[in-house]
């Protein structure tokens, strides 16, 4: 059933969190419902970024490392990251890429477990972490094993030095329950990686008091940090000494300046740093990450599933399409911010409905992918997007020629 203009109007009012949305610039006439894989520009970022530029790198020149306290950024950045993701602030710090970072951390697991051979993963994990994992596991002569969700705990054996999970699924927007399966893996003698990438900024996540040891974020998505923002890596207290990344580097170095001929680690998550960090975009992450400032995650959370769960139902009802949802007889099993919507040729559909101002995105093969930030999502976008996807599915315009894919991204 399609929501009345009335309800989605009446929700909004109601909102808590419906001033946020001032925080962005959002393009008028656009249903931006893509947070999920590049979040919104910062309204405060092109000032802020401007003086970084002007000021800081242009007057304060190379004393800007000091004076602007550039070289302190990734630190500074890891701590306001840190309750986002129920971490203490100097177990977070903010560098690199995911992927870098899912390396440096899944090495330093690996010489934790010394007599453990096994990285163990989801199957249908997002790939481009299998795809690290295979080249560490060929590095190191460790064995990377892929098996299906509900066989995970079962395969925790006494050779697996590392279970990594992605919190909340890419794409079927499942969610881990990060503290049973922790405890899981430390019953067995593993440790855990967590991939927040589609969790940090979106749903509540507890890393300290759910007894993960490792996580990594992204910074663009949720974060709002803009196209290829810095990621972020936490590491647990309890590993501060003894965590020793394969991948190690200046910045991670105890004393970076003195030009040392040895490397010593840093204490804590400092010691995850490698190479010199971009300050252009790790400033545009501290306008991402300031856009959190006083919005309660559980609220944000709450809203997002309320979105997800009226566009679903509503969705549900159009031709020639399927909704997925949680399986019969768990229908409050916890999600994360995004919905897929299934079609035969859901690339053309998503590119016909970009078309009429709505945005979202597509996995292949059939996957269109819809997210519902709840910073810059309004009940009224709901309506939107649905009347455009009813349009496009009843006349058949994803057809049209013009809608035919192109380019790389999807």
């Amino acid at each position: 059933m399609m929501p009345e203009p009335t309800q989605l109007a009446a929700l909004d009012a109601a909102d808590p969190l419906s001033g946020a949305r001032a925080r962005f610039r959002l393009p008028p006439g656009v249903v931006y419902l893509d947070g999920n894989s590049l979040g919104p520009l910062p309204a405060a970022l092109p000032e802020r970024l401007a003086q970084t530029v002007a000021g800081e790198w242009g007057e304060g020149l190379i004393r800007s490392w000091n004076d602007a306290g550039w070289i302190d950024l990734p630190v500074a950045l890891g701590a306001a990251i840190a309750p986002l993701v129920g971490a203490e602030p100097a177990a977070v710090v903010a560098c690199d890429s995911v992927s870098l970072n899912l390396f440096k951390l899944a090495s330093a697991a690996l010489a934790l477990r010394p007599g453990r051979r096994t990285i163990l993963m989801e199957a249908a994990d997002f790939p481009t972490d299998a795809y690290v994992m295979q080249g560490l596991a060929g590095l190191a002569g460790a064995t990377l094993k892929r098996v299906q969700r509900t066989e995970l705990v079962a395969a925790i054996d006494d050779d697996v030095a590392l279970l990594l999970l992605t919190h909340a699924h890419y794409v079927t927007s499942q969610v881990h329950d990060m503290a049973a399966m922790s405890a899981a893996a430390h019953k067995a003698g593993a440790l855990t990686l967590w991939d927040l990438s589609h969790s940090a900024g979106a749903l509540v996540v507890n890393l300290d008091a759910d007894g993960a040891d490792f996580a990594v974020g992204c910074g663009y998505k949720f974060l709002n940090g803009g196209p290829g923002a810095p990621a972020f890596a936490y590491l647990a207290r309890r590993h501060w000494d003894t965590a020793q990344p394969a991948l190690t580097g200046w910045m991670g170095h105890a004393a970076p300046f003195d030009f040392t001929a040895d490397y010593a680690p840093a204490s804590g998550a400092r010691r995850l740093l490698t190479g010199t960090p971009p300050i252009l975009a790790m400033r545009a992450l501290e306008a991402g990450v300031a856009t959190f400032d006083g919005i309660d995650l559980a609220q944000a959370e709450a809203k997002s599933r309320h979105l997800v769960q009226l566009f679903a139902a509503a969705a549900a009802t159009l031709p020639g399409v399927s909704v997925d949802a949680p399986p019969a007889g768990r229908p409050q099993e916890r999600r994360a911010a995004h919905v897929i919507i299934r079609h035969p040729d859901a690339r053309r559909v998503m590119i016909a409905l970009i078309a009429r101002g709505v945005i979202g995105d597509m996995r292949p093969p059939d996957a269109m992918r819809f997210g519902f930030p709840a910073l810059t999502t309004r009940f009224a976008d709901i309506g939107l997007a649905l009347d455009a996807l009813r349009a496009v599915l009843d006349i058949g315009e994803w057809r049209e020629e013009r809608f035919a894919p192109k380019g790389m991204v999807s």
